[in-house]
């Protein structure tokens, strides 16, 4: 992330994290950091499979329902996000 610093600013990003019972969750929370610092738009919403081992079928589809609703969720704010900050950029430069 920080060799691409100024290339992340006024960018939005949602996070996926997996793990075992807390799911990535810590790691999600210090990379919000991570992101406010190098000027980039976190959505709230983010995706985390807990247990990662137990959470896809057979056929390889996530069995998490929280997980599926969530990531509905994230990619909607992406968009939205997306389409704020690049409304914005085009009619003023980033002073980042």
């Amino acid at each position: 992330l920080d060799t691409v610093k100024y290339e992340w600013r006024s960018k939005p990003v949602g996070f996926v994290s997996y793990g075992g019972l807390a799911g990535g969750v810590r790691a999600t929370e210090q990379l919000r950091l991570i992101a406010a610092e190098l000027h980039m738009v976190s959505v709230r919403d983010s995706v985390s499979l807990h247990r990662v081992r137990r959470r896809f079928d057979e056929a390889g589809g996530v069995d998490d329902p929280a997980a599926v609703d969530s990531l509905g969720r994230l990619l909607d704010q992406l968009e939205w996000w997306a389409g704020a900050v690049s409304s914005a950029r085009s009619r003023v430069p980033y002073p980042g």
